[in-house]
């Protein structure tokens, strides 16, 4: 079984969860998951964790993604992207007289905290029910506005009426309604055209494969070099080795003293410990109240 996490380049047409689905098939083992939606239309960076990296979904789906976008001007759509209804279009003119100053005043008034409201076609549930679902179903229900923050935008082209942009974002952010909502802000409507993530966390569309790629790879007897493993996503958190005689408490996902590892006088709020053999145990974290360490994720051992 693979354990650690594999940069997939999803393609256009598949689902996050047939990615899933179809690499359960290609390295013929169940314990899966990715980390973080992607649309079908959408195409880019994925990863996937694998055995006791899925463990860290939660993680990395919390760390900041990058994206390419195209956001076309002058119409809105149902899905908020090019692939749904149009239900509305600016005139001509008023589309004619926006000026390359005023678009880009638009979008980068955007870059900082934002409050934006998550669109009816989206897996986000009210009530125990899909939002996708009720809007398939021609119902429109209230959202909540969601916090969430533009870190950067780099508008990479302007010919109106598109506009291709680089987002760099947190974790929970459509692209496709900050498109809309640019679209609205300068009072002619706009849509996502396409989308291409490029970045999640530390994983970047230069290193990404594809699904028939990873099964070249798997064939060839190669895929397991391009799996990061699991301690390898923690390059921040310094490494701490357990005393022989102390093994037993992490083994079984216990907290520590420090003098009981080769700490020394420093006490860093996070730490990758390794049993005194070199094995990787887990992250923990160190509680001041307390003076001692305890787990943050255990990935061996009892647990």
């Amino acid at each position: 079984m693979y354990d650690g996490v594999i940069n997939v380049y999803k393609e256009k047409g598949f689902t996050s969860h047939d990615v899933v689905a179809k690499l359960r098939g290609i390295l013929r083992q169940k314990k899966i998951g990715h980390t973080g939606t992607l649309d079908p239309d959408a195409v880019g960076v994925l990863p996937v964790c694998l055995g006791k990296g899925t463990k860290l979904c939660d993680v990395l789906t919390d760390r900041t993604k990058a994206y390419r976008a195209v956001l076309l001007l002058g119409q809105v759509t149902d899905t908020q992207d090019a692939g749904g209804a149009v239900i509305s279009r600016c005139e001509p003119e008023r589309l004619l007289a926006l000026s390359e100053d005023e678009v880009r005043a638009a979008v980068m008034g955007f870059v900082g905290p934002y409050d934006q409201i998550p669109p009816m076609y989206s897996a986000l549930k009210v009530n125990g029910q899909k939002l996708c679902d009720l809007a398939r179903a021609g119902k429109t229900v209230e959202r909540k506005a969601r916090p969430v923050e533009i870190l950067s935008i780099e508008i990479e082209e302007i010919c109106l009426p598109r506009l291709v942009m680089t987002v760099e974002c947190s974790k929970g952010t459509y692209i496709r309604t900050l498109c809309h909502d640019i679209g609205e802000k300068l009072g002619v409507g706009g849509c996502m055209e396409e989308l291409t993530r490029i970045r999640s966390g530390n994983f970047s569309i230069e290193n990404a494969l594809t699904l028939s790629e990873i099964e070249e790879l798997r064939d060839a007897g190669t895929l397991g070099e391009r799996i990061v493993a699991v301690e390898e996503l923690f390059p921040d958190y310094p490494k701490v080795y357990m005393r022989e005689e102390h093994d037993r408490l992490v083994q079984n996902g216990n907290q520590f003293y420090p003098d009981q590892s080769t700490l020394g006088e420093e006490r860093p709020e996070a730490v990758r410990v390794y049993d005194s053999k070199g094995h990787f145990i887990g992250t923990y974290g160190y509680r001041r109240e307390r003076r001692w360490y305890q787990p943050i994720k255990i990935f061996s051992g009892g647990q």
